[in-house]
């Protein structure tokens, strides 16, 4: 060949390496949720609905889908070797066996990575290049540890205050009566003893857990004691509110309240901003699931504390020009989904109503987070359908139903659940409650196919639509 045809030849070619890698993108999208609002099933179908496209997946609302523009997807190793993996294929096993049941939660963070090749639509981009690939990286972690967000701006002091005015609800207080009780038997000035501390450390993060579940709490702090991961028993997860007798001053980590005040301190800066500056500061896009159904059920003091638990979440996204937060974190989030799960545990008529009240409880962060340039949006979705929708006749009416199979029992059931408040529920809703969430087992599903779902293509359009254009 010569030599003028082999320079021509050689630069095209690495013009068209350089122009591939310039087409080829790499997104970061983050996943989490207060505890049992399915951030699991999502990830799974997600996944799943991923690899069916282009094949027989069901997403007619993403463009690249309903086009015919998806080439292929497949899993790739992830690049982030710390990071534990998605536990896909054992989700996978759970849905499909018999009988089905939902996937374990996760209780720590974890990764999974997709290779999406498509066909460009842009007009420049099909220029430069046939095809383009997305790397998509889906981090899951847990809602929890966004809650602790708030102690940053808080003394340990400011915090045990926090904690105090809690307790003046009685079914709180009720539960804490364990921890109470063996924290009175401490002075604030005694010298510190680990040997009294861990038990108390152990007493109240057993209160978290059972405020979660007989009150469902959501707003529990620290997020870490109820989901320590790789720091159970650390000595920084042990410590609790001070909440009792006054607090001389001259104290030091040699007495106990001393030792617990400098605890929180070491949890802050080495929990708390060690999470956002290491995972939360790289993420691209995030969708936060959200279980509005459960504390409908359970009534006013749990609906009032996920609206507390959301405001808490949404200071994580607070762009505004106060600057401490984008100084020390610099996060690059652009497109932010806020998603009301469980929508298929409602009648079609319902689900306009779920999305209305959900973007009711997270408006003031809409305000913020627009202002920031942040897109955001508000979604009612199942990432797995288990019902199916239809009509039933009752004292002479034909009303909406759902059909489907209890999770407690397995019985197959056809039910009205009730309507869904379009605004903050007042008074009157708790009184004259006519809504009965009931908890639906998962489809009967063969793993050839692709998993039911409501507005999973809409999710992936907001999130990932501008990326495979």
């Amino acid at each position: 060949m010569p030599l003028d045809q082999w320079r021509n030849s050689h630069w095209r070619n690495k013009a068209g390496a350089w122009v591939q890698r310039g087409l080829d993108q790499r997104i970061r999208l983050a996943v989490t949720g207060l505890s049992r609002s399915g951030k699991t099933a999502f990830i799974t179908s997600l996944v799943n609905q991923l690899e069916h496209a282009g094949l027989d997946a069901r997403l007619p609302h993403w463009p690249p889908a309903a086009e015919g523009r998806l080439l292929g997807i497949q899993r790739v190793p992830s690049r982030h070797h710390h990071v534990p993996a998605f536990g896909y294929e054992a989700a996978l096993n759970q849905l499909s066996a018999t009988p089905s049941c939902w996937p374990e939660p996760t209780r720590g963070i974890s990764e999974i990575t997709l290779a999406i090749r498509y066909r460009p639509k842009n007009r420049l981009k099909r220029k430069l290049q046939d095809t383009a690939t997305l790397y998509l990286e889906i981090v899951d972690y847990p809602g929890e540890w966004l809650l602790d967000l708030p102690l940053l701006g808080m003394s340990y002091a400011q915090w045990s205050e926090q904690q105090r005015l809690l307790l003046q609800t009685p079914a709180l207080a009720g539960l804490a009566t364990p921890w109470l009780q063996a924290g009175a038997k401490l002075a604030a000035d005694s010298p510190a003893d680990d040997g009294k501390l861990v038990p108390l450390a152990a007493a109240y993060t057993q209160w978290l857990h059972d405020i979660k579940r007989e009150c469902g709490a959501y707003l529990v702090q620290p997020g870490r004691f109820i989901l320590p991961g790789e720091y159970r028993d650390a000595p920084m997860l042990q410590f609790v509110p001070w909440v009792w007798d006054e607090v001389p001053g001259g104290l030091n980590d040699s007495h106990h309240y001393g030792m617990m005040a400098a605890r929180f301190e070491h949890y802050k800066k080495h929990l708390v901003q060690g999470f956002y500056k290491d995972f939360f500061a790289g993420f691209d896009r995030q969708i936060v699931l959200v279980d509005c159904l459960t504390p409908l059920n359970r009534g006013p003091d749990s609906f009032a504390d996920l609206r507390r638990a959301l405001d808490a979440i949404l200071q994580s996204f607070e762009y505004g020009k106060s600057g401490w937060w984008q100084r020390l974190f610099a996060p690059r989030i652009d497109k932010l989904l806020f998603a009301a799960t469980k929508a298929d545990h409602l009648t079609p008529d319902q689900h306009g109503r779920l999305a209305t009240l959900l973007g009711t409880l997270v408006r003031g962060g809409h305000r913020h987070a627009r202002l920031s340039g942040i897109d955001i949006h508000t979604l009612a979705l199942a990432a797995i359908r288990a019902t199916s929708s239809g009509q039933v006749s009752h004292k002479g009416e034909t009303i909406p139903a759902l059909q489907g199979r209890r999770l407690d029992n397995q019985d197959a059931v056809a039910l009205y659940p009730g309507e869904v408040p379009e605004s903050l529920p007042e008074e009157a809703f708790w009184q004259q409650q006519g809504f009965d969430f009931t908890e639906f087992a998962p489809p009967e599903w063969q793993p050839e196919q692709p998993l039911p779902h409501l507005r999973l293509d809409q999710a992936l359009a907001f999130l990932l639509g501008d990326k495979l254009s």
